[in-house]
């Protein structure tokens, strides 16, 4: 505002301006609700979030599988083919490199499905023997067999299954077979009796 005309006067102060002024981020805290706000000023706006440049890993153009004319180092420093031979040298470097990298890649890759395989297979082993395992136990409370073993070997503290004697033999279903044996006798469990 050098000059008392109207064209010295900043855009922001003249009243004329119908521009909203620009607001400054004062502080991190500022600018990020700023930008926020923003953000969600426009919901229906669909925002482009630019991938994650660590995760790419191509360096430009791969190397050419075969190089012509690789020429021996016997170019000195004051040869006009010292240039040419750098480069010629650097493209065949960087092809062994990538060629080294892939192979280390590809061993990488076998021995990681190999790991993978084998952990598969002792997952499988150790869910195969839980479930046996289950099995066993339910059975035995059902009264069945634990094992298929005949003499009680191998199973749970070498102890039998118990075996319930309320339906009488087998042989002998008839409606009131057994029922004489079990009127005196108190079902096994927790009795709860209410003082009203």
């Amino acid at each position: 505002m050098s000059e008392p005309i109207p064209e010295s006067v900043p855009t922001s102060f003249d009243p004329r301006n119908k521009r909203p002024t620009k607001k400054r981020a004062l502080t991190p805290r500022s600018e990020t609700a700023s930008s926020i706000s923003a953000l969600f000023a426009k919901p229906d706006q669909v925002i482009q979030v630019p991938g994650s440049t660590s995760l790419s890993t191509h360096h430009g153009g791969a190397p050419p599988e075969i190089v012509a004319n690789v020429q021996g180092s016997s170019a000195g420093a004051g040869s006009g083919e010292f240039h040419v031979y750098k480069a010629s040298r650097r493209r065949e470097y960087e092809r062994m490199r990538a060629m080294d990298e892939e192979v280390k890649q590809g061993e990488e890759g076998k021995l990681w499905e190999k790991e993978k395989a084998e952990r598969e297979e002792r997952d499988r082993e150790k869910t195969r023997k839980n479930r046996e395992k289950r099995e066993r136990l339910k059975n035995k409370k059902k009264g069945g067999k634990a094992d298929e073993k005949a003499d009680g070997e191998g199973k749970v503290g070498g102890m039998k299954p118990r075996v319930s004697k309320l339906g009488g033999d087998e042989n002998d279903r008839s409606v009131g077979a057994g029922m004489e044996e079990h009127v005196g006798i108190e079902p096994v469990g927790v009795i709860i009796h209410d003082d009203d």
